[in-house]
């Protein structure tokens, strides 16, 4: 039976460290690759120890390295547990908490067999120390680096000199979109937007009555752009006048890299706005968090597809939807989780535009998840958001150069 528990937890530790060390997406990813990749060697020496012990007895310290492939396996085992446990997969649950209980078991099977330990200072102060450091790395591996949230991309932008158009009739704002990431970690770029809004802003010939501003702050509550309180000008809800996505969904950007663009917002020259507006955004995910397969285009939310529910319900936007595969940043969670998709939502309506990111497993597309939920899928894979704007500019100038 503790043959049978060590030689099993060889092959299961074994399997998971190679895939780590040539796979996992971090260099402490890796190095827990071979950590368990040691682990699973000492369970095999371990499990050669135990025959010699019970039944040849050819080499004099094969007891204790019974021992210490034992203790090994119980310390990997048990390490791995919670991570395994936090997965989705009933057989590799089972399968772990055996093994946990098996190799204490087969400690204590060992430990009593022993008569004498020779030097047990040393065996001590070598289990004692392989503790520490398995301990050490897998707490830093998966404790410590999921709640490092340093990590965030900045988009800039920069307007640059209207032009009119030859017949006076148009005019055309230069705009240069910057995605810069100053992080030590690359990012998938899983959607980026830009939209510019048209703003009519009169004004008063008066001071405004605070029941005026009052009517103002409730107005503006659930639009996506916020305007300030004002004595004189009279805000009144943008207008979207240009969208584009900027970047491909699935692209990404390096660690001290850049992205930049130029865009033109072009608008005739009676335009009835008073300013324009301009936003962007990108939904980010760490590239030390998950995998990312190519993603594609999957559907309009106006026609056809399985458009979940709570998209349909969003009528003040309509929806381009691609759809990605996401793999996990280690082996073990990767084999005990149930597969994961991204659903990347690129919005657009009246008031505004925007873009969005959404993680789940199959089956889980029409649920709502409540907010401590999205929080932990968003801390698990590191998605974050980038936002700037709005970056405001009066059109008077402008609008008075067309005239004689």
């Amino acid at each position: 039976m503790i043959l049978l528990v060590l030689l099993v937890t060889a092959a299961y530790l074994g399997r998971f460290g190679i895939e780590d060390l040539g796979e996992a997406l971090t260099f402490m990813g890796r190095i827990t690759g071979a950590g368990l990749i040691v682990a699973s060697a000492t369970a095999v020496l371990g499990g050669a120890a135990v025959v010699d012990h019970w039944f040849w007895k050819s080499f004099p310290y094969s007891g204790i390295l019974a021992l210490v492939g034992t203790v090994a396996a119980l310390l990997t085992n048990a390490m791995v547990l919670p991570e395994i446990l936090n997965g989705d997969s009933p057989y590799y649950k089972a399968l772990s908490v055996l093994l946990t209980a098996g190799s204490a078991w087969a400690v204590f099977a060992v430990w009593r067999t022993l008569t004498v330990i020779p030097a047990p200072k040393r065996v001590a102060t070598a289990v004692i120390a392989s503790s520490v450091f398995a301990i050490a790395n897998f707490g830093y591996q998966n404790l410590y680096q999921p709640y490092q949230h340093g990590a965030r991309p900045a988009i800039k932008l920069a307007m640059g000199t209207p032009e009119l158009s030859v017949d006076r009739k148009s005019f055309a704002v230069p705009v240069d979109i910057t995605l810069e990431n100053h992080s030590d970690v690359g990012f998938y770029v899983m959607g980026a937007e830009f939209h510019a809004m048209g703003q009519r802003v009169p004004v008063s010939t008066h001071d405004r009555l605070r029941q005026q501003w009052r009517d103002d702050a409730e107005r503006w509550k659930g639009y996506q752009e916020r305007s300030p309180l004002s004595r004189r000008e009279v805000h009144q809800p943008g207008e979207l006048l240009a969208a584009q996505p900027w970047m491909a969904p699935g692209g990404y950007i390096e660690a001290s890299d850049s992205v930049a663009m130029r865009t033109l917002v072009q608008l005739p020259i009676d335009t009835p706005y008073d300013q324009v507006a301009f936003y962007a955004t990108a939904s980010l995910a760490r590239k030390d968090r998950l995998g990312l397969d190519s993603v594609t285009f999957d559907s309009f939310s106006w026609s056809g597809g399985k458009v979940p529910q709570w998209v349909k319900d969003q009528k003040e936007f309509d929806s381009l939807i691609y759809i990605g595969r996401v793999h996990e940043n280690n082996s073990i969670n990767e084999r005990t989780m149930d597969p994961r998709s991204v659903a990347i939502y690129w919005k657009f309506g009246t008031h505004g535009a925007e873009v969005s990111a959404s993680i789940t497993k199959k089956g889980d597309e029409n649920r709502i998840p409540p907010e401590s939920e999205s929080r932990a899928v968003r801390d698990r894979y590191g998605l974050v958001d980038a936002l700037t704007g709005p970056i405001q500019r009066s059109l008077w100038d402008i609008k008075s150069k067309s005239r004689p």
